[in-house]
């Protein structure tokens, strides 16, 4: 009998020990987009703890089992890889990744399904300091002059040949680490602390309404990231 009880007893503790572990995981929701706005299908994401993989689907959604602190690695050919890390409180994760600068980047990210909408990655255009060093640059405008197809400064604007005007103004919306901004904030921005830059015309810059009429030119800076 005692035989018996202290085997009752042992599957019991073994039965609690595991319990709060499994209490543990929880169901994270996410999306993987590039340039703020284009949803990427077929992004690849790893769960660091459990190394489960799923893919997003055609909206750039995906769900996965995670632990309360935990990461993933969401990738996506012709885009850099990116770790996030997962705290607690975190129900829903928006991921998004940069691509490489490089036409046979955006060649590769449309063939394998990532974009659907090939017009869409093509009307924007972007560097990235792994690429690109912006520390030998004056300042900010003088390192989007020539880099840029279509883009000129004039003063403290910046101009998207191609761009319609419905606001009196011909120059682009400012966008920096998420805020809009006038001339006076982008052109104090230090070359040594942009991360990158990238340049949305035509229906990309629609995310940002009649504002982002005349193009929008966005700056993720160092500290922003």
């Amino acid at each position: 009998m005692k035989t018996i009880t202290t085997t009752l007893l042992a599957a019991v503790l073994i039965f609690m020990g595991t319990f709060p572990g499994r209490s543990q995981e929880r169901l994270l929701l996410g999306k993987v987009t590039a340039f703020d706005s284009i949803p990427l299908s077929n992004a690849r994401v790893k769960v660091k703890s459990t190394k489960q993989v799923v893919f997003t689907d055609s909206v750039g959604l995906f769900s996965v089992q995670i632990g309360n602190t935990d990461k993933l690695l969401v990738q996506a050919r012709g885009f850099y890889k990116q770790n996030v890390k997962i705290e607690e409180p975190v129900k829903y994760a928006l991921v998004n990744l940069a691509i490489i600068p490089g036409e046979k980047n955006l060649d590769i990210a449309i063939g394998y399904g990532h974009v659907k909408d090939r017009d869409r990655l093509f009307a924007v255009s972007s560097l990235h300091n792994k690429n690109f060093d912006f520390s030998t640059y004056r300042d900010i405008y003088d390192a989007i002059v020539g880099r840029f197809p279509g883009v000129t400064v004039r003063g403290k604007e910046i101009l998207i040949r191609g761009s319609k005007t419905f606001t009196g103004s011909e120059a682009a919306l400012l966008v920096v680490d998420g805020m809009i901004v006038d001339e006076n904030t982008f052109g104090s921005i230090s070359p040594n602390d942009v991360e990158n830059i990238n340049v949305l015309k035509d229906g990309s810059s629609a995310i940002y309404g009649s504002r982002g009429a005349n193009g929008v030119v966005i700056v993720e800076t160092k500290r922003g990231k």
